[in-house]
């Protein structure tokens, strides 16, 4: 059971991931065809690079999600890489349950205020030409955090299947 759970959190992790690598593309396009625009043309748009960094925003604020699939989070591998296999999941549940629900949850929380303050708003960029409705992407943050969370089960899951496929006795005789 708890196997079939660890490869639903990977699926749903590694399609992230690959929504992640979508919008590297654009945005890699997004930044082509302004510096085309810029140096080129001599013209440009204020809203096609406020969109630069939306992108790079849900890239990032995404890719966490990811990242702890993919074990690419910091942590200081001179130590762990060394450790038991047993004692590495014991340390990435204790982080898990420890540092990241509660950080996510503040996070997650906290910005929904943030959010809610710039939709009544009515915020848009101060730029002339700058995108309008600032609240949909600031709506990622704890979009992205709770989806965090969710991952963060898979994860918890992962490393409960890593321990107790360590403590089994061995069945060869």
């Amino acid at each position: 059971m708890l196997l079939k759970a660890e490869r639903y959190f990977d699926k749903l992790a590694d399609w992230i991931g690959h929504f992640c690598g979508i919008l590297m593309v654009i945005m890699m396009l997004n930044v082509f065809y302004n510096v085309v625009m810029r140096y080129f043309f001599r013209s440009g748009s204020i809203g096609m690079q406020e969109l630069e960094w939306h992108f790079f925003s849900l890239i990032i604020l995404f890719g966490i999600s990811y990242a702890l699939k993919e074990d690419g989070h910091v942590r200081v591998d001179v130590i762990y890489d060394r450790l038991q296999p047993k004692t590495r999941a014991l340390i990435n549940l204790f982080g898990a349950v420890v540092f990241l629900i509660p950080v996510s949850l503040l996070i997650a929380t906290g910005s929904t205020e943030f959010v809610l303050e710039s939709y009544r708003s009515g915020e848009g960029s101060g730029d002339p030409g700058g995108l309008p409705y600032r609240w949909l992407i600031k709506a990622m943050i704890p979009l992205s955090f709770y989806l965090l969370l969710f991952i963060n089960v898979g994860f918890i899951v992962k490393n409960i299947n890593r321990y107790r496929e360590q403590t089994r006795p061995s069945r060869e005789a």
